[in-house]
């Protein structure tokens, strides 16, 4: 991921810009005595522009979050491969650089973070059911936290499918893979907003300022919370949520990144 997928990238670039001006050039000359410049520019010029809008365009619409994953490549890892910078890591295990727990506690980062953006893939098994967890208040109870969901199932309701806001809000799509392949996840908080990119596609655009009011969601329907989300913390802990559900069947993360935001 070269670059982060921000709330507020380029604005306004349309590939027509560059073939315009390529027009201009071919007025001024394209001139009838000028037939091998005329024939330059169409045949070699213009689809040149043409590419190089294209890309221009797909590099802004990922930096706002829409046209896929960036890349991570200089990023560096959420937790070290012995996950001695982790709470809780006696209760997870680590094999070819895939992480997976053994029980049911939760994996946390030992260090808070508040403006970031995660990004990770998971693969479930039948029944598999987890989340990850974002900016705890409280470790010790899971209602302090956000949680995206991560399972293969809707859990019984939309609000509950994977790719969700846990009990809060559900993705705008169904983009999960089948059960056994690798999924994608780029998870950004910014302040109050939290974006979802979930398999090249944006499922989650979340304010948390849209949710004011206790244990209930903006469209009207309940949630668990005690808390109104808009009064979370911006800032804890990121967690893994260990075995989970009647199955208890693991889910498996691997390239867990992490790039902080000003």
């Amino acid at each position: 991921m070269g670059c982060c997928l921000g709330f507020g990238g380029a604005r306004g670039f349309h590939p027509s810009f560059l073939l315009l001006s390529a027009g201009v050039e071919l007025r001024g000359l394209a001139q009838p005595d000028n037939f091998m410049m005329k024939t330059l520019f169409q045949k070699v010029f213009v689809p040149a522009l043409l590419g190089i809008a294209l890309t221009v365009s797909q590099a802004a619409q990922a930096a706002d979050g829409k046209g896929g994953h960036p890349k991570t490549d200089k990023w560096p890892e959420l937790f070290k491969a012995d996950l001695s910078n982790a709470v809780g890591g006696e209760h997870w295990k680590v094999e070819n650089g895939v992480l997976v727990a053994k029980d049911h506690d939760t994996l946390w980062t030992k260090e808070s973070y508040s403006n970031f953006v995660l990004d990770l893939e998971f693969k479930v098994e039948k029944e598999s059911n987890s989340g990850v967890f974002l900016r705890s208040g409280d470790t010790k109870n899971v209602l302090a936290a956000l949680e995206i969901q991560v399972h293969d199932s809707a859990d019984g309701s939309k609000y509950g499918m994977v790719g969700a806001i846990y009990d809060a809000m559900p993705p705008s799509k169904s983009m999960a893979k089948p059960v056994g392949e690798w999924n994608h996840y780029t998870i950004t908080c910014k302040d109050s907003k939290v974006k979802v990119v979930f398999n090249g596609e944006t499922v989650i655009d979340a304010d948390l300022n849209d949710w004011p009011e206790v244990k209930k969601n903006p469209d009207g329907t309940p949630n668990k919370f005690p808390k109104a989300l808009k009064d979370f913390a911006r800032s804890g802990p990121i967690g893994f949520q260990g075995l989970h559900g009647k199955a208890q069947a693991p889910v498996y993360y691997r390239n867990i990144k992490i790039k902080e935001l000003k």
